[in-house]
């Protein structure tokens, strides 16, 4: 078992990966979904209970959605840190992270056990998930952060998908497997970008969370490059 928690540029990372959904929606298991993929089995809110309508006002939305992301990512960070048995750097656990939030397959993964064994190629093992095959991207990003502390290899920004305001995001598309999949294809505007970017428009949208963000939630920091 470590002790470690997740750094501000791999909460970015999975923001990326994730995009920003600001109204809840029906994601493709069937389940009701809002922000950065936060669920009721997350904890409150619920999104099955939350104004289906997109949002006026996106700015507040994408706030409210990082909030609720940096509380729901401390479960992932836990159960990362159960699974591991041996010492590793902030760049792993972070491309860890973001596998068991996409797979939830960190404590029976080929990829955990590699790395507790100390295999010096365990990161070969991220390609081991790989439905649907849209994931293949994320994968790749994930060996590479593992690999080289590479924050950049999923590009540098985080998209926001617009809903049609009844629980379905035009043109997404279903998928089966493990990991979940969401294609929006309509963008609610141009991907955010993360350095320099308006600190109001970085992550994904959500509604009404009155809660504080963590401190380690700070998302709005430039992007730097964990060794």
């Amino acid at each position: 078992m470590t002790d470690m928690t997740i750094s501000a540029p791999g909460l970015i990372e999975i923001a990326e990966h994730e995009g920003i959904v600001p109204a809840p929606y029906v994601d493709s298991a069937g389940v009701w979904t809002w922000g950065i993929g936060h669920t009721a089995a997350a904890g409150a809110p619920d999104p099955a209970r939350m104004h289906r309508a997109m949002p006026q006002d996106i700015d507040a939305a994408v706030m409210a959605a990082i909030y609720q992301f940096a509380i729901d990512v401390q479960g992932y960070v836990a159960r990362v840190n159960d699974a591991l048995r041996v010492p590793v750097a902030q760049r792993q656990f972070d491309a860890l992270v973001s596998f068991d939030f996409n797979t939830g397959g960190i404590h029976r993964a080929k990829l955990t056990a590699a790395i507790n064994a100390g295999d010096p190629d365990a990161a070969r093992h991220f390609m081991g998930w790989l439905r649907p095959p849209e994931i293949r991207k994320r994968r790749t990003a994930e060996m590479a952060l593992f690999r080289t502390g590479d924050y950049t290899a999923n590009g540098d920004a985080v998209p926001i998908w617009r809903t049609d305001g009844r629980g379905t995001c035009p043109g997404q598309r279903r998928h089966r497997g493990n990991g979940r999949g969401l294609d929006c294809r309509r963008p609610v505007r141009a991907p955010q970008r993360r350095v320099g970017a308006d600190p109001r428009r970085a992550d994904r949208p959500g509604a009404g969370h009155r809660r504080p963000a963590p401190r380690h939630a700070n998302l709005l920091i430039p992007r730097r490059t964990a060794r």
